[in-house]
């Protein structure tokens, strides 16, 4: 069974949502984020990305989760949502169900079928998903990454998406090699990938993508049926 990287990718700001391989969203169209010609230079075009998001309340998309490594792959299907305050909830639904939640403070990992929840802190946490939840607070890749460049032919995609790599700083180089990241006309992510130093490799797919649903407090919460396990990695 293939084993989750462990990289600290709390400071990975870049990692966000939205839909794949299809033109222009409804829900993009709906809330005013029309298509416009792209920005000439990667810079420019960074700076309309991370503007895109400063409305940005709550995110909510199906994803799709595949690491490959040597040979072999493992792929994880669902929904997940985000809120600011660092709120965040993947409901894994294939092939297994699995819920992995955060109150912007801590995280729990609940599996149905071991009867087993974990419990550990955002802040010492190495989780690949932890990132996503700082997308609604701030976004800001040049103090992330130490490069980034347009990558158009890195990655099949839509003639109207850009992808972009980004390259780690100098004390992430040996936690990952480089990003990729499609982007729409709109600036939803349909793809992210992360290729690690071992040659193995993260990637997320999303779509049908919301921006500003309206989600309930109640839904970043969770009480374990009382025959659960608890670990308490804190």
């Amino acid at each position: 069974m293939l084993a989750h990287p462990t990289i600290d990718f709390r400071q990975l700001v870049v990692l966000v949502l939205l839909a794949p391989a299809v033109g222009f969203s409804d829900a993009a169209l709906v809330d005013g984020r029309k298509p416009a010609a792209p920005p000439a230079t990667v810079d420019a075009y960074v700076q309309e990305f991370e503007a895109s998001y400063h409305g940005a309340r709550s995110l909510r998309a199906d994803f799709t989760q595949t690491y490959a490594m040597e040979g072999r792959t493992r792929i994880e299907s669902g929904v997940a949502c985000f809120a600011r305050g660092g709120l965040m909830r993947w409901d894994y639904q294939h092939p297994a169900q699995k819920l992995f939640l955060s109150d912007g403070k801590h995280l729990l990992l609940y599996i149905p079928e071991e009867k087993q929840l974990t419990s550990s802190t955002v802040k010492s946490s190495d989780d690949i998903r932890v990132p996503f939840e700082l997308l609604l607070s701030r976004v800001n890749l040049r103090r992330v990454f130490a490069r980034i460049e347009f990558a158009d032919a890195s990655l099949p995609h839509d003639a109207t998406d850009r992808v972009l790599r980004a390259y780690p700083k100098k004390e992430y180089a040996e936690d990952y090699k480089d990003v990729l990241i499609e982007l729409d006309p709109q600036f939803d992510i349909r793809r992210l990938v992360v290729e690690y130093p071992d040659d193995s490799r993260m990637e997320f797919q999303f779509d049908h993508i919301e921006r500003n649903p309206s989600l309930p407090l109640s839904l970043f919460r969770f009480i374990p049926p009382p025959d659960t396990q608890v670990i308490d990695q804190h």
